[in-house]
């Protein structure tokens, strides 16, 4: 037979069992957020400053712009003038052989007249305007290489053959055959020339 002691705890147990939990702890409350610090204002100083500065970075880009534009205008105008220096390079020593050309018409137009001595005026025109054409010719740079009676010197002369002679020494040019010429230091066309050689013993 149970006990009333024991349907006592049976039914703080029960009651135990039954009881709605506890309500939960509230969390702590945050800490409330500090408003942010203000920036201090600029003073009237300040703001000139900026403003001076920000108008001098204008005129610096202003100018870089311009520096800019002219570059490319000098660019665009070194190109044509170079363009047209190289188009109209000869122009100088073309204006000089004009009065060889106007001799040349002169002598043909004297020996076909028929008057005077032809032969005698045909050369001496063709003489002068020889002599023209070497001036011309030497102004605009062009050079001679006379190889006559020179040693040979393989980076002037173009040997086509040797010739057995005691008239010239060994390695000397016997006869030149063409004159060479040099456009100042530059090699145009050797001179093409015979070079003696000892006879055979």
């Amino acid at each position: 037979m149970f006990s009333r002691k024991n349907t006592t705890e049976d039914a703080d147990q029960a009651a135990a069992n039954t009881a709605p939990p506890a309500p939960a702890a509230e969390p702590a409350a945050a800490p409330a957020a500090e408003p942010p610090a203000s920036e201090p204002a600029l003073t009237p100083q300040q703001v000139q400053e900026l403003q001076a500065q920000a108008a001098k970075a204008a005129e610096h880009w202003d100018r870089l712009l311009r520096t800019t534009a002219e570059f490319d205008n000098f660019k665009k105008r070194a190109a044509r003038e170079r363009q047209e220096a190289v188009k109209f390079a000869n122009e100088t020593l073309l204006q000089k052989l004009l009065p060889v050309l106007d001799n040349f018409d002169a002598a043909l137009a004297a020996a076909q007249s028929g008057k005077g001595d032809n032969a005698q005026t045909l050369l001496a025109g063709v003489a002068m305007i020889q002599q023209q054409l070497r001036s011309a010719l030497a102004e605009a740079g062009l050079e001679e290489v006379d190889a006559a009676g020179q040693t040979f010197d393989p980076n002037w002369h173009e040997a086509v053959s040797q010739i057995e002679t005691t008239d010239h020494p060994e390695g000397q040019v016997a006869r030149q055959l063409r004159k060479g010429y040099r456009f100042r230091d530059r090699l145009l066309r050797p001179a093409t020339v015979v070079v003696a050689k000892a006879p055979a013993a």
